[in-house]
């Protein structure tokens, strides 16, 4: 082969798997912006029933086309510590037989009727004009995807069907099986994909090319790819917690052993893909495809029954660092599925509004206890809330720069939430200035107004417990029930501000209290106003 035509050639190889890739990438990023609300749906299904996860993992990276998205988000649900290891094992096992699909569909290449698949990139642009739906636009772009998927692979077919004889001369001497397998590793670490590296060894049967003799030395290429695989995922958890490490670790573990046990009988039997893959499938491409899922399935029904030990050798190997405990719902992971990242936030949001209440409960005590030790703490305890909004607003603001339409509503409301729990710590340090003032000129309230403002706060906390309950429940029809309590907080204002009016007017109250006590009682009828606002957003909202 000329200088010049190893140039053309490696020119249309690159061009071919630069649009495979894009393709891939075009239909993993459209089916999981369009899928989101499905995969929180499966993901909301882990038990501690290992058949339950491995099908939520493979039927999770089968709809995203993504074992490497779906690793990535097992990791950062372990990292928080809303999934434990047993369950991400059995998960990460169902992730490798769902990717396996990819290659599936790469194998379609061999048959004429994927010409006519190529017409999905022009359907796809046409929805893309014309629907004005999100979803429509989202379903254009996934036709779209998958049409470059079979385009890349043509490209590089006809690229190496160009040139087979050369490319064929130089395949044929390359027979070990080490370094097949150590290429396959580097191949897929490098483009983050083993259904890309499978796909590209489908797109090279197409052509006729084969690896070595024609024998089991592409599926030792196979095995390597499913240890490249791990990759992206030991990647995303380095900088998390020892359980998200362990996840990783188990990952790669259940892909090495998986491959080593596969590799020494492949080694023993240099016939084993003439007799049985090369029997029952006529095209080289689907044998490919075919052995891709008997190996992985193969490998899960092996090693399913030992996840307790592969978690148990991970805790062994990576120990547990008494700072390491999580302290957050967020997850930077999480942003890969807006669906799960929305729910991580509405958990975070109840933690921070948790703290803005601790505040007040503390703020409140300090002016009926007259503790100026409780004030210092009530400030202590708004400067941490304050701290923690700010982690929230910034997920938020990266969250919603790469989320769909239908997802903006419920960012929004979030946004808006936020504002709304901080407003419940302005009124925590409100109440500690009332409390400073109380204290620093010897303001007297008579028992009958303290259990009156104490009968006030207990309708705040009944509205702050049914708040979030809706927050995290969106249970329909209980908004009537939270509108009540929200008018009997009112009523109780107006009531005490009447009665401190009338006090006033018979003498029998204090002209200097005045202020303290109508500032006080306003400012927790405004505390049940916000904590209204944010039940009132977390009414049910359907995403699609």
């Amino acid at each position: 082969m000329a200088a010049f035509d190893m140039v053309m050639f490696a020119v249309r190889l690159l061009a071919g798997t630069g649009v495979f890739l894009t393709g891939v990438h075009l239909l993993t990023t459209s089916i999981e912006q369009l899928a989101t609300g499905r995969i929180k749906k499966l993901f909301g299904k882990t038990a501690d029933r290992r058949l339950v996860n491995v099908g939520v993992g493979a039927a999770t990276t089968a709809l995203i086309q993504s074992s490497g998205v779906t690793t990535v988000l097992i990791v950062g649900f372990v990292n928080v510590g809303i999934m434990n290891l047993r369950q991400a094992a059995a998960m990460i096992m169902g992730a490798n037989i769902g990717t396996t699909v990819t290659a599936q569909v790469a194998a379609l290449s061999a048959f004429p009727i994927t010409t006519l698949l190529q017409l999905f990139v022009f359907i796809g642009m046409m929805m893309q004009m014309v629907c004005k739906g999100d979803n429509g636009k989202k379903s254009g772009l996934i036709l779209v995807g998958l049409g470059l998927v079979f385009i890349g692979l043509a490209l590089m077919s006809d690229a190496m069907q160009g040139n087979r004889d050369a490319i064929q001369s130089i395949f044929e001497h390359v027979t070990n099986p080490f370094l097949l397998f150590l290429a396959g590793i580097l191949l897929t670490a490098l483009v983050q994909s083993s259904s890309a590296v499978t796909s590209v060894l489908i797109a090279m049967s197409v052509a006729g090319l084969t690896v070595g003799t024609g024998g089991n030395e592409i599926l030792f290429i196979i095995l390597g790819t499913n240890i490249g695989s791990c990759a992206t995922a030991l990647a995303s958890s380095l900088t998390a917690g020892a359980n998200a490490r362990r996840a990783g670790l188990i990952h790669l573990m259940f892909n090495t052993l998986g491959a080593a046990v596969f590799f020494i009988p492949l080694s023993c039997w240099p016939g084993f893909m003439d007799a049985t893959f090369r029997v029952w499938f006529s095209s080289a491409a689907t044998q490919i495809a075919m052995f891709h899922t008997f190996f992985n399935v193969a490998c899960t029904v092996l090693f399913l029954p030992l996840c307790d030990w592969f978690v148990s050798v991970s805790e062994h190997m990576i120990r547990e660092k008494k700072s390491a405990a999580a302290v957050t719902h967020l997850d930077e992971r999480m942003l890969a599925s807006a669906s799960l990242a929305i729910s991580q936030l509405e958990k975070e949001l109840t933690r921070l509004s948790d703290a803005a209440m601790d505040a007040f409960r503390t703020a409140y005590r300090a002016f009926r206890e007259r503790d100026t030790q409780l004030i210092s703490h009530a400030r202590e305890q708004i400067e941490q809330a304050n701290a923690a909004s700010q982690p929230i607003v910034n997920y938020l603001i990266r969250l919603s720069a790469q989320s769909k339409l239908s997802d903006e509503r419920a960012i929004s409301s979030l946004h808006s939430n936020v504002g709304d729990v901080m407003r419940i710590a302005e009124i925590a340090d409100n109440f500690t200035k009332y409390a400073e003032r109380t204290i620093a000129q010897d303001l007297a309230f008579s028992d009958g107004v303290c259990a009156e403002l104490d009968a006030m706060v207990d309708k705040v906390e009944e509205l702050y417990g049914m708040t979030k309950r809706q927050l995290l429940e969106k249970t329909p029809g209980r908004m009537a029930a939270i509108d009540g309590v929200e008018d009997e907080i009112d009523a109780y204002r107006k009531r005490l501000i009447d009665g401190h009016i009338e006090r006033l007017n018979t003498g029998a109250c204090r002209p200097e209290s005045s202020g303290v006590f109508i500032n006080l009682v306003s400012n927790l009828e405004r505390l049940g106003d916000h904590l209204t606002y944010i039940a009132h957003t977390a009414e049910p909202v359907v995403r699609l």
